[in-house]
């Protein structure tokens, strides 16, 4: 009786069927997920192009997404290495085959290249790690080599169990005999190999109830060698002369089938047997690896480890502190908390950057909760609020196990110089290394202030060069001439689209078009755009610039403001995507024509450099509290004069890794007036994001100054009144602390004052902003200044009622406000302390952040600069030359 076909082609295509369906249930997992395979060929073998073409058809048709990467015969095995490791850093590719032989005109060493896969990714299963998984027994840990796992898969389709039945594998290369052999063993067969120096061939096979043949050889296995019923597969693949097809050759296998398929009991044919079957497997382990990344990246799985304080009493220095304490490298927190090796730029061992690609993998999936962490009006020497959003993540994350983002500000220069000195918390809940917090971070700050002056030189030079030439000089030199032609590059096509002239050709503009392309024809007294530092520098708060002879004479008043102030700080922390980012650096306005014409850096051709000069800078910056929870700095614009908080695009990204039941919280600047006021109406409307509760944070200390205690001075020590017990000043100081309660509830967000029971977070929140962006401008700026600062009224001087009016003439007065004021007070004098009453708020100017959203009314005397005292925080700043250690930051 002939033995039963077991056929390649019918069972490869249940198996392909049921790829698909995991596939579409994957899909369904994640909308964006598609498994991703690679294949990588070095030359080009025609027999390696059929079986590559076979592959990436299958693929196609299960649902994965497979791409053929080419690499020509000259190909080095450096560069064969480099382009397999840019495939293991991609998180979209699953599977990684590289297709032997390497057909390269240089020696390749094929071990070291295919073990240079990356093992998660190793589909073909011929890596030394998966080898050796597969040769202890590992089989749910490891890639199955795609042939044993297809012929595996045809034995079960017989019907008969692999236990306890003698197997013989003939053959023991490392791509088919030696890991069957492993494969039929750990499936409990009695397994022997046979090979060319096996003195009794015929007898061992003889023996086998499951015969495998892979040796190689055309028809070498004869019927009668066979077990009567046996279960014979034929892995081999031969040529042999054949006159009758029009080749001269037919393809035969190991076993000479004719004779065999009377002994066996079942038996794969040569063609359409085991071939079918390694690239159906070939899919089904790219669909395994898929699947294991998905659940290994489900939203909210971390497997995060924490850093045990060794806490001491006395309680140390906030720099010993944190030194005492040694990071955890910041690669390992990225994997901790499901950021991917390719989503992470690493700045050293303690830092680095998230891509902003990470939005688009998780997009899908559900938000944490989200919480603000404010204040109570403070005294100079600040509340601690960075201190409680540390702890407050550190109790959530090491003590409760929670998952827990905290996202902070990036700190000034001038401050840490300055009068508060740093900003990454204090005691036991701090960022570290706070060195590294404080000074430089990534380099955001410095980029913020090259651009913002970058936009200064182009304001003050065009002025200059269209005031010493004519229309045709000016013209000529914007557009020049290059190779014999002149073209508009692509931001200057902009330009003339914004003054409605569609020509993209130089030579075809008339005289009146190429004056009003070339001038923008600025009012020097209407410059709103001033040059930064990060330095607190008081002289240079009004200074007189151009006075050099080559400036003609061309002098004019201008001013510097602290980097954080700058509109592309405020661009940083509000922008959603490098695109959005683009297209608010290029609605910037700098400045007025004398037509009453906005001018824009984009008019000025200066955003496309922005954007480049910013392209790091929107990276969100990774580093870990002292107990090993991760935090996000990003930007950071000061409360009193921007809007005073952390990035829209760092809150987002960690409120998807923290998952539906972890939390992400964040630090609004100064007190509940100021920086919860800017954090609900201008970052929550760009953002969309809805706060659960709002965590309000208040000392005993600034409570008695608001009861009426004595000035507190920063450098200076503390009066008694504020070291001695004096309930009277802490009662009447809980007044200011009910009006910043009050503050937050106008915004329908439950609060906690200081640190309570977490279950605010569960409370009902009602959202709802303060005003709506329709109403006036002097309207808004009332409503802000009655019912945050408890004002009688507004007044606009005459500085900021011509700008009212501009600014709604050029149609900007729908934008939301963004007030500059004190912190020290909720009214505009900074003396004033408690909840003062009776005052009519005085606006001196409204300057328009057109690009990062907002209008600015300046309050009193509010300085966009701040200065140094008379003994600043850098006289105990200094470096040990031996150790290279930051001294006297705290």
């Amino acid at each position: 009786m002939s033995a039963q076909i077991i056929s390649g082609k019918e069972v490869s295509a249940k198996v392909r069927e049921g790829l698909k369906k995991d596939v579409e249930q994957m899909k369904l997992q994640d909308p964006n997920f598609k498994p991703g395979l690679v294949v990588l060929q070095v030359g080009d073998r025609d027999d390696s192009n059929l079986y590559i073409s076979m592959k990436l058809k299958a693929a196609a048709e299960i649902g994965i997404n497979a791409t053929h990467m080419r690499l020509p015969k000259t190909a080095t095995e450096e560069e064969v290495l480099h382009s397999i490791t840019e495939v293991n850093e991609n998180s979209s590719i699953h599977g990684l085959i590289v297709q032997l032989p390497l057909d390269s005109i240089h020696k390749m060493d094929t071990e070291k290249v295919t073990n240079a896969v990356a093992p998660e990714k190793d589909v073909d299963g011929l890596t030394s790690i998966n080898a050796g998984k597969l040769s202890r027994g590992d089989l749910g840990d490891c890639f199955i080599p795609c042939t044993p796992n297809g012929c595996m898969e045809l034995i079960r389709q017989t019907g008969v169990s692999v236990a306890g039945k003698k197997a013989v594998v003939v053959g023991r290369s490392k791509i088919v005999g030696a890991p069957m052999h492993d494969l039929l063993l750990w499936n409990h067969a009695t397994v022997t190999t046979c090979h060319s120096k096996t003195t009794d061939l015929p007898g061992e096979v003889g023996r086998a109830d499951i015969l495998v043949v892979g040796i190689g050889k055309a028809e070498m296995v004869k019927g009668e060698w066979i077990k009567k019923g046996a279960v014979v597969i034929d892995c081999g693949i031969n040529h042999v002369p054949d006159e009758t097809k029009a080749s001269g050759k037919r393809v035969v296998g190991d076993v000479h089938y004719a004779s065999a398929k009377e002994q066996a009991g079942f038996i794969t044919p040569v063609p359409g047997g085991v071939g079918p079957m390694t690239v159906a497997m070939l899919m089904a382990n790219t669909v395994l690896s898929a699947k294991r990344f998905l659940d290994s990246h489900q939203p909210g799985k971390w497997n995060i480890t924490y850093t045990k304080l060794n806490l001491q009493k006395p309680v140390p220095s906030d720099i010993v502190i944190s030194r005492s304490c040694v990071p955890k490298p910041i690669d390992g927190l990225a994997r901790e908390v499901g950021l991917l090796s390719d989503e992470v730029e690493l700045y050293g061992k303690t830092k680095a950057k998230v891509q902003l690609s990470i939005i688009k993998r998780l997009q899908a999936q559900p938000d944490g909760k989200y919480v603000v962490v404010t204040g109570i009006t403070p005294t100079p020497l600040g509340e601690g609020k960075s201190t409680t959003t540390i702890g407050l993540v550190q109790a959530l994350g090491a003590q409760m196990k929670l998952n827990v983002f905290a996202c902070v500000r990036q700190p000034s220069q001038g401050p840490t110089f300055g009068i508060k000195g740093g900003a990454a918390g204090g005691g036991y809940s701090q960022v570290i290394p706070m060195e590294e917090f404080n000074l430089h971070l990534t380099g955001d700050i410095h980029a913020i202030t090259a651009s913002n002056n970058l936009v200064s030189a182009a304001i003050d030079a065009r002025m200059f060069h269209e005031s010493t030439q004519t229309d045709k000089a000016l013209y000529n030199r914007l557009v020049p001439l290059i190779g014999g032609q002149r073209k508009f590059c692509p931001i200057q096509i902009n330009r003339l689209r914004k003054l409605g002239i569609e020509k993209t050709d130089p030579s075809t503009l008339t005289e009146e078009e190429i004056t009003r392309f070339a001038r923008l024809d600025i009012e020097p007294s209407s410059i709103t755009w001033h040059r930064v530092l990060d330095t607190n520098d008081r002289f240079l708060r009004k200074i007189t610039i151009g006075q050099s002879p080559t400036e003609k004479g061309f002098t004019r008043e201008a001013q510097f403001d602290i980097t954080v102030a700058s509109e592309i700080m405020a661009v940083l922390a509000l922008t959603s995507s490098m695109e959005d980012m683009r297209q608010r650096l290029a609605k910037m306005v700098v400045a007025t024509s004398r037509g009453g014409v906005p001018v824009t850096t984009e008019d000025l051709g200066v955003s496309g450099a922005l954007t480049v000069l910013m392209k790091d800078a929107i990276k969100p910056n990774l580093m870990q509290t002292l107990e090993g929870t991760p935090v996000f700095v990003h930007a950071g614009p000061f409360a009193n004069i921007a809007h005073g908080n952390s990035s829209i695009l760092a809150d987002k990204i960690a409120l998807k890794l923290v998952g539906p039941e972890g939390f992400v919280v964040t630090e609004a600047g100064f007190g509940a007036d100021i920086g919860m006021e800017k954090f609900f109406n201008i970052k929550c409307r760009y953002s969309g994001l809805r706060p659960h509760v709002v965590v309000l944070v208040a000392t005993v200390r600034a409570l008695k100054m608001h009861g009426g205690g004595p000035t507190v001075t920063a450098g200076m020590p503390l009066p008694k009144e504020y070291i001695e017990e004096n309930l009277e000043l802490l009662e009447k100081g809980c007044s200011n602390m009910r009006k910043q309660i009050e503050n937050a509830q106008h915004f329908g967000v439950p609060v906690v004052v200081a640190v309570n029971a977490f279950k605010a977070s569960e409370a009902p929140s009602k959202f709802k902003f303060l005003y709506d962006l329709e109403l006036p401008i002097a309207d808004k700026i009332r409503i802000i200044a009655q019912k945050i600062y408890g004002a009688d009224d507004i007044e606009l001087l005459p500085d900021a009622q011509h700008k009212v009016e501009l600014y709604t003439k050029q149609g900007f007065s729908n934008l939301p406000i963004c007030m500059a004021k004190t912190h020290l007070s909720l009214s505009h004098e900074a003396d004033k302390k408690g909840v003062p009453s009776g005052f009519i708020l005085p606006i001196r100017d409204i300057r328009a952040s057109v690009g990062s959203g907002f209008l600015f009314p300046l309050v009193g005397t509010m300085p966009t600069i701040p200065g140094l005292p008379t003994r600043p925080c850098f006289y105990d700043i200094d470096l040990d030359p031996e150790t290279e250690q930051v001294n006297g930051l705290f």
